[in-house]
This record gives C-alpha cells, sequence and structure tokens, in this order.
C-alpha cells in the first residue's frame, strides 16, 4: 500500500475482499472460468459478452418468471437484442435489500439539517405512491415528468412509477421553464411532479413562475403532484394532487414484470448546442449496467454508504440511485457545496458515515484552491474510496486528495456518458492507480481509441469508440422515426462502431486518460492535443482560478487559438503573467500549442453537468449567433455568456 513513482498499491485487504474478487471467484467455481488477472477477465467479457452478460444476472440473482435462452440474441449496433423473453423490475432489485430499521438514504439540507428515510420507510412509501398513481390513471408505458431537486421524495416518486411501468423523467430546478419544456415536451408526459422552490446558498430560489409555464405548456398533462403548497399556481386542465395525501393510504408495492427493454426513464442530451436528445433506456439494461459500474468496479454492498454529489439533471443522480440495486445506504447532499464554506461536504461525509464519494473533477479542483484541509473540518475515517468523473481529473488533483485524505484512499474517476448511462472507464479495487490516469476499460466496455482510419492505437491519442455492444446503450431516441437522429448521433464515423466524441489514449498497461471532447481537441500543424492537457498547465498558476481555450480554424485561412482565464481574487493579466503561461506551455504542452491571444474573462462558461462550454464558444467565435450556439437553460451560469457574446462581435469585427 502507499504511492511511489506516481503509482498507488490497493491493500492486499481491499483487493482480496472486493466484489471483483469475490465475482472471479465465482467464476472459477460455478462456471470454471479461471482467469489470471484483469486484463484476460475483461479480454472474456468483451469476446464472449453473452456468456459475460449471462453471469452478471447470475451471480446478483435476478430472476424472471418467463423463461429466456439466451443474453445477446443479436449482436448489432444499433440493433443489438439483448435477453428476449425475460422479464423483471428495477425497483424488484432494489427491494429485495430491504432491512428493515436500516437506513436506505441519508439526505442532508443545505442548512446542514439531516434526516434518514429506512428501507421500510422507503417501502412503504413507494408501494403508497405506487397505488396511487394507478388509482389516478397511470397505466404502463405512461410517461411521468418530475421537476424536483436532489431529495428522497424525487427517489420515492421515480421508484413508485418505475414499479408500474411507466417511464420518468426529471430535470432539475435550477433549469428554466423553456429548456424544460424543450426536453419533456418531446415525450408527452400524462403527470407531472413538481416543487415551488428550493434553497441555495442560503436564499430562497422561488420557482412557481416555472412550474406554472411547465403545467401551460404541457398539454398532454392530466395530473399535478405538488410536493409542497405551490401557492398562487393554476393546476389548469390538470388534477392538482397533494404529496402527502398520496402517501396516506398503505399499499405494498407490487413491481409489475416489465420485458427486459421496457423504458425505464428518458435522460437528455445537453442540449447546449442544439435540440436534447431524449435518450431511452431500459429496465433490464441499465440493472445490469449499473450492477457491473457500481457493484463490480464501484466495490459497493450493502454494508458501504455511498454519496456522489450531483443534481437530478446529471445522469449521476441515476448512477447515484444504484447504489440502492447493490443494497448500499446512500447518502444525498442538496444546495450548493461550497455553502456556509468549503467544508460543507466534508462535514456531511462524516454525518453520513459516508464509505464512498464522488463529485465532478471540477469539485475536487475548486477544494483544492480553496485551501479547505479536509480532515480538519472532519472526521473521515469511515471514507475508504473516492471517484470522479465530468471532466479529466488532473495529476496534481490526484497528489491533493490523497496528500489531504491519506495515501488508504481508492481514487477512482471514471469516464462514460448520458448516452449509455454507464461507464466505459472505470475503477477496480484490485489494480494499482496510475496518477492522472483511470485504471481500466469497465468489463463488457469493449472501448479503443481509433485513429482517422478506424485502427486501433496504444499509448497514442485517438477516437474514443466502443466495438461490441452493452446492454444499457440505448433502446432509441423518443420520436426518433427510423432511429435517423440515433444513428448519426453515434454511428456515422465508423459504421456499426459506437463514437462516444472523446480524445482517448489507452495506455501500455491498460489504463485510459481522456483528453477532453474530440470536437473541442486542439489540432495544430497536425498534432493533436487535448483541452484537459493545456488546462493542467495553465491552472497550476496560483494567478489563474480556471481558463478555456478553443481553436479556430478557417478553409484558406490560419487557426487562432484563443485561450481565456478567469484570474483569481486581486490577480491581473500582466506581461508577466502571459509571458509565465507561454513559457510553461512551451514547455509542459507543446511549442505548437501556445494561444495566438490570452485573454482576462470575468467567469468561465459551464452546462449544469460541470462540462466546460468549449465547442458552443468556438461556434460563437466562428460566426453562429449565441442563441443558436449556446442554450442558456442549460447552463450553469448563464450571464457568462454575455461577455463572449460581445467579445466575440469585436472579433469578427476584426478586433
Amino acid at each position: 500500500m502507499g504511492i511511489e513513482n506516481g503509482l498507488w498499491t490497493p491493500p492486499a485487504e481491499l483487493a482480496e475482499t472486493s466484489t471483483m474478487a469475490a465475482y472471479m471467484r465465482w467464476l472459477r467455481t460455478e462456471r470454471g472460468l479461471d482467469f489470471t488477472d484483469y486484463d484476460a477477465l475483461w479480454q472474456w467479457s468483451i469476446t464472449d459478452p453473452d456468456t459475460f452478460w449471462r453471469t452478471i444476472w447470475d451471480y446478483y440473482g435476478l430472476t424472471s418468471p418467463t423463461p429466456f435462452d439466451t443474453a445477446l440474441a443479436k449482436s448489432a449496433m444499433p440493433g443489438a437484442v439483448w435477453f428476449p423473453g425475460a422479464t423483471l423490475n428495477y425497483v424488484d432489485q432494489v427491494l429485495r435489500h430491504v432491512r428493515p430499521g436500516h437506513p436506505a438514504i441519508h439526505h442532508e439540507a443545505e442548512d446542514g439539517t439531516l434526516t434518514t428515510l429506512t428501507w421500510d420507510d422507503l417501502t412503504a412509501r413507494v408501494g403508497a405512491l405506487a397505488a396511487s398513481l394507478r388509482g389516478m390513471g397511470i397505466e404502463t408505458g405512461d410517461r411521468v415528468v418530475g421537476y424536483l431537486p436532489n431529495t428522497p421524495d424525487t427517489i420515492v416518486a421515480f421508484l413508485a412509477c418505475a414499479s408500474i411501468g411507466a417511464t420518468w423523467s426529471v430535470c432539475a430546478t435550477d433549469m428554466g421553464a423553456p429548456t424544460v419544456l424543450e426536453r419533456f415536451g418531446q415525450i408527452g408526459p400524462k403527470a407531472i411532479f413538481t416543487i415551488s422552490g428550493y434553497d441555495f446558498t442560503g436564499k430562497w430560489r422561488d420557482r412557481g413562475a416555472e412550474v406554472q409555464a411547465l403545467i401551460d405548456g404541457l398539454p398532454t398533462l392530466d395530473h399535478w403532484i405538488s410536493l409542497d403548497a405551490a401557492p398562487g399556481i393554476d393546476p389548469r386542465h390538470t388534477t392538482r394532487h397533494g404529496w402527502a395525501g398520496l402517501l396516506a393510504k398503505p399499499a405494498a408495492p407490487a413491481p409489475v414484470k416489465l420485458p427486459f427493454d421496457h423504458p425505464l426513464w428518458v435522460v437528455y442530451s445537453s442540449g447546449t448546442t442544439g435540440s436534447p436528445k431524449p435518450i431511452v433506456h431500459g429496465h433490464g439494461g441499465i440493472v445490469l449496467e449499473h450492477l457491473v459500474l457500481q457493484g463490480l468496479h464501484g466495490n459497493l454492498g450493502p454494508g458501504d454508504t455511498f454519496s456522489w454529489f450531483t443534481s437530478t439533471g446529471w445522469i449521476m443522480w441515476n448512477a447515484q440511485i444504484a447504489g440502492l440495486l447493490t443494497g448500499s445506504t446512500i447518502a444525498l447532499a442538496e444546495g450548493n457545496p461550497n455553502h456556509p464554506d468549503a467544508g460543507r461536504l466534508w462535514r456531511f461525509i462524516e454525518k453520513a458515515g459516508v464509505t464512498s464519494f464522488g463529485a465532478g473533477a471540477a469539485y475536487f479542483i475548486g477544494a483544492m484552491k480553496s485551501g479547505v484541509h479536509p480532515r480538519e473540518v472532519a472526521n473521515l475515517q469511515t471514507l475508504r474510496a473516492v471517484g470522479s468523473t465530468g471532466s479529466p481529473l488532473p495529476p496534481e488533483a490526484y497528489e491533493w486528495i490523497w496528500s489531504e485524505l491519506g495515501d488508504d484512499i481508492w481514487l477512482s474517476p471514471i469516464a462514460g456518458g448520458t448516452d449509455f448511462a454507464g461507464a466505459f472507464l472505470a475503477g477496480n479495487p484490485m489494480l494499482p492507480v496510475h496518477i492522472g490516469e483511470m485504471q481500466c476499460r469497465a468489463l463488457g466496455a469493449a472501448v479503443e481509441a481509433f485513429d482517422d482510419d478506424g485502427n486501433p492505437l496504444i499509448d497514442e491519442v485517438g477516437e474514443l469508440v466502443c466495438t461490441v455492444p452493452m446492454p444499457s446503450m440505448p433502446l432509441r431516441f423518443w420520436g426518433d422515426k427510423g432511429d435517423v437522429r440515433y444513428k448519426s448521433s453515434y454511428f456515422e464515423t465508423y459504421p456499426g462502431i459506437w463514437r462516444h466524441g472523446d480524445w482517448v489514449k489507452i495506455t501500455p498497461h491498460g489504463g485510459a486518460i481522456i483528453y477532453g471532447r474530440s470536437d473541442a481537441t486542439i489540432n495544430r500543424h497536425g498534432i493533436r492535443m487535448g483541452t484537459a492537457d493545456i488546462y493542467r498547465v495553465v491552472e497550476d498558476h496560483e494567478d489563474v482560478a480556471d481558463s478555456l481555450v478553443v481553436d479556430l480554424e478557417y478553409l484558406g485561412r490560419e487557426s487562432c487559438m484563443i485561450l481565456f482565464l478567469k484570474l483569481a481574487p486581486g490577480a491581473a493579466l500582466t506581461d508577466g503573467l502571459r509571458a509565465a503561461i507561454v513559457a510553461d506551455l512551451k514547455s509542459r504542452a507543446s511549442p505548437r500549442h501556445v494561444p495566438d491571444r490570452i485573454e482576462a474573462a470575468p467567469d468561465i462558461p459551464y452546462t449544469l453537468t460541470g462540462k466546460k462550454m468549449e465547442v458552443p464558444i468556438k461556434k460563437r467565435l466562428l460566426g453562429q449567433p449565441m442563441a443558436k450556439a449556446a442554450t442558456r437553460d442549460a447552463m450553469a451560469n448563464p450571464a457568462s455568456l454575455d461577455w463572449y457574446d460581445a467579445y466575440a462581435g469585436k472579433y469578427l469585427a476584426g478586433g
């Protein structure tokens, strides 16, 4: 155990008692499959996906009252056929873990109030709400949506809908009504759950006008369920129901058995550069993928408390709920993670007894720069694992986490996407961690780095592709006739192969490094560099709080690479700072990737899911109107666009 020469080695106890090790022993004793190491296991999982995914079904004890003969009946992308004949329900896999009196969900409000929902409480509420929904006339196949925050009530609503076969979809309450309508309006919901406001940074954010606009703008709604008093809102064409009343009549949960690919939920692409894609995932595919992601790669089980800081607008909300599939307690933190100070989430970890904690990479980078020392503000003795995603985690953040939390912490950044609600690159408690890398390609994920001609690369940057289908890949996009948009989104570049849209390097020892979105990658003089490489150098400067880089490419003209800096408080963009950044980029990145311009900006634009908005800013600087290039309501800080819009106007005019 410990860190030497940039390498973290897992403690023997962690590796030997992990779920991954137990699964490998089970394969040996129950299936006669003996693998010498993880790479051999991974190779088998992608060369024999039919057997692999069937073993996941059996290892986790999934059952179907109807017979099925095979896991992967048709191997094609798109168009794979999984577990034909099998029937199940996501909620059955959650409720099999019920332990009376044991916590299922902890929740901390922004003011620090911690509440707990036990497994028996969760069961009772899901059963009562499901019965009430049936009584309203909500049926299998109906769409039910939520405009809700990250609370236990939201999870109860989702599970109740899923149990009766209704298809769920949720948007975060910090999203504006036009953006939400652009999403929910595509799927024709029959009922909506809402809350009319929330606390953020110590202030009440009234969302009554947004709720009214949603009711007015969704003509298919028959029912409106309000989780609070919601004064002044007119139900219009809907029947209004109070949350407490729907939970008042006891009823035992009775999840209906559904076909393997019955729609579980609809999630959406970010929508920052165009109409959001309504992505449909099925019950069976999500159960299997999330058991692999959180059970095997995340090492979660009934003894764990799992927390991932997220909003309902990010796929990590869905991945967080997956902790329940493994029998773990999940812990939700609502509100601003840095209010009243940067120690807020670390104190929450102590109060909730969190064993595995995750957040977007931006959170850890911000914590590193804030000067907070987690072990000085909280007792973190229960914490054993830390995860990260959303954007690449720089090497210095690895070092900060181990320095601040202890070198016995298993650090496992992951990379995947909303598109298939899973991870292509994941952690493994049996493997070492190389600083700056994700540990491995996930089981069942046939990930490669492709060059422009479709040849796999090792130790070189290429397009991230997946060459074998996975059961959680989208069933379809809602309303996409002939799957035209679905096919063009993933399969145009390499027919029959999933192109994810990230630059990745597969390292010789089986790890992986993400270099940012492939459509935002800097390609100068034939040399590609991910934006993460540039940020890693630039944001090392103490005078730089954040940064964004774009490379503007023109036909018949030299490209222009512009680096925007959000300066630290009290700092100024001096000639000395410019020179220092240029010198560092030359020495630590590439002399060919020195920016043509370095500009001070008041803020860096981010999506609601914590991704820097490189592509929209690039499109605006190439002449596209900002209203077309970016959707403000899909952003964490929409006011930041005004400065870039004005800058682009001057730039395009020759300034």
